[in-house]
Formats: C-alpha cells, structure tokens, sequence
C-alpha cells in the first residue's frame, strides 16, 4: 500500500488538472464600440455605420445577414413554439493576391459562394457597386481600405487611369513631375489674376468718376 502526502498529490493530479484562479478582471476587454473604435482608427469612416442589431456581424464577412426569429406550428394541434435561425458562420483562411498571403476572417456560407463566384477575396473587396460596399460591413470595408493601399492595387489603378486617359494622382507622381505639375497649374492661375487686377485698375476711374458726380449733386445751388 502506496501512502502519498497531500503535496505528493497536489504535484501529481492537481496541479496539472486544475486551472488557475485570478481576482483581477481583464484590463484590455473592450465593448463593441470600443473595439470597433480601436480597429478603425485609421480607416475612413463606413458609409453605412455599424450594425446595431446583430453586433457580432461588425467582426466579419455576414454580407447582411443576421439573426432571424419565427415560430415552429405543429401540423396536429397548432401549437407554436419560438424559435430562431443564425447564419451559417465559418472560420476561413482565404488567399489575397494583393496582400499576398492568407487572412483568417469569419464569413457566412452565402458570401462564401459569392466570394468564389467573383474570383477571389480581392475581388470581392474591390467591388464598386453600392450594393457591395453595404454588403462588406465593418471589417469588410477596413480591408478594404487596407487593401487598396498595397502596392499592388495601386499599380492596377494606375494602369486603369492610364487606359481611360486621367491624369495620375499626386503620390503617384516622382518629385521632380510633381513639381513642374504645380508649376504649370501656377500659371494656368497667373493669367487670371492678371484679367482680375486689369478689371480692377478700370473699375477704380469709373468709381472715382461716379463719386465725383455725387458729391457735386449733393451741393447746394
């Protein structure tokens, strides 16, 4: 017969078994607004809001969905029973060329079929349609916006404002084209502020004159 002290024991079984207990509460949980403040610091303000009903939609790709609430009839007696329907939520890894890794995100089964229906994440993100961006949400429309900021889907907007002949954006510009673009645009605006001096030095005699003309009615005869 083994005889084992409470140490002996404690060591063996219950220190392994055991989880540990802690007072303190969590100092970095954050309610929904807080989250989603600190998530999208950076990131321009949705067009849509956040989801105020089903909350948990504003931390993935739900595409619209929410929660939805019906009644069970029995076909002998009628009798109704509550109950309700949550989307179909899964955990994804899914491939983004413009990133150019996998991003884990939550997503329903329905934007699921869509996303490969399109041809991928990065398509589904960049999708102009006004439809589309209410159906992105809150994390969709942040990867969005991280995602046009790769270089990458700069590129492919550049080759897009090249084809449909727009000049190039700013930051797209070197140093030097940058400069001689802001000179051009100052004298595009010098020879309008030359019209507009031109007008005004003919204003002043016309005024003067009109004074004039005044003053010598006002006196007395």
């Amino acid at each position: 017969m083994l005889l084992f002290s409470f140490h002996q024991w404690w060591m063996v079984s219950g220190k392994n078994n055991c989880k540990g207990f802690c007072s303190t509460t969590k100092i970095f949980a954050k309610s929904t607004k807080q989250r989603l403040k600190f998530e999208h610091n950076d990131v321009p303000p949705y067009p849509y809001g956040p989801s105020q009903i089903y909350k948990q939609s504003n931390f993935g790709l739900y595409g619209t969905q929410k929660i939805r609430f019906g009644n069970m009839v029995s076909e002998k007696n009628e009798i109704k029973t509550r109950r309700h329907w949550r989307p179909n939520v899964h955990v994804k890894e899914l491939y983004s060329e413009g990133f150019g890794k996998k991003i884990s995100v939550r997503i329903t089964t329905r934007v699921l079929r869509t996303l490969r229906k399109v041809g991928g994440l990065d398509e589904y993100l960049l999708g102009e349609k006004s439809a589309r961006i209410k159906e992105l949400g809150m994390t969709g429309w942040k990867l969005r916006w991280q995602l046009m900021q790769t270089p990458k889907i700069k590129e492919r907007y550049r080759k897009q404002r090249e084809v449909l002949g727009l000049p190039p954006l700013e930051e797209d510009l070197l140093p030097e084209q940058n400069h001689n673009a802001m000179l051009q645009e100052k004298q595009r605006e010098q020879p309008q502020s030359n019209m507009e001096d031109v007008i005004d030095e003919n204003e002043k005699p016309a005024a003067a004159e009109t004074k004039q003309t005044e003053i010598e009615s006002e006196r007395p005869s």
